[in-house]
């Protein structure tokens, strides 16, 4: 038993620096991109070293150093959008929009399903026809909506 306990704390006292490879691919137009399976043909390729200290062990973490390229790289003033959120109708409600109206309890074209349904809650029934739902609700005074969605599950627009 003793010796169990030898080994196993032999085991968790040898901790090894864990570190990995890093690529750094720079495109002709000066995009950096770091990736772990290295770069593709037509950009610039740098093997970087990524080590990770453990936490409170004492060893000082060097800081990067500068390179020369960043100074004489020119500056891209463009916005470049790299991912968009997409709730399936068309980004019609905007998030403040979206979040306003589910408070006020107010329905509007381009919402999908489930903001209707954490607005006035679970239908009451549900009918589909040609692809295109339309579910029914009651509110606490009796009061019965029916909102109608197209075959995406975005309301429809009254009319």
């Amino acid at each position: 038993m003793k010796a169990l306990f030898v080994c196993s704390s032999l085991l968790l006292l040898a901790n090894p620096a864990f570190s990995a490879s890093v690529f750094r691919c720079v495109d002709e137009q000066g995009h950096v991109t770091f990736s772990q399976q290295g770069c593709p043909a037509e950009q610039s390729q740098q093997r970087q070293r990524a080590s990770n200290p453990t936490p409170s062990s004492g060893k000082a973490v060097p800081m990067a150093s500068p390179t020369a390229s960043r100074a004489t790289r020119k500056r891209s003033d463009e916005l470049a959008i790299v991912a968009e959120k997409d709730d399936g109708c068309g980004n019609k409600v905007t998030g403040s929009d979206r979040r306003s109206a589910i408070i006020g309890r107010n329905i509007r074209s381009g919402m999908t399903r489930s903001d209707v349904e954490s607005a006035l809650g679970k239908p009451e029934s549900i009918t589909s026809s040609n692809g295109r739902d339309r579910l029914r609700f009651r509110d606490s005074s009796g009061q019965v909506r029916t909102v109608s969605f197209d075959e995406h599950g975005c309301v429809l627009d009254r009319r």
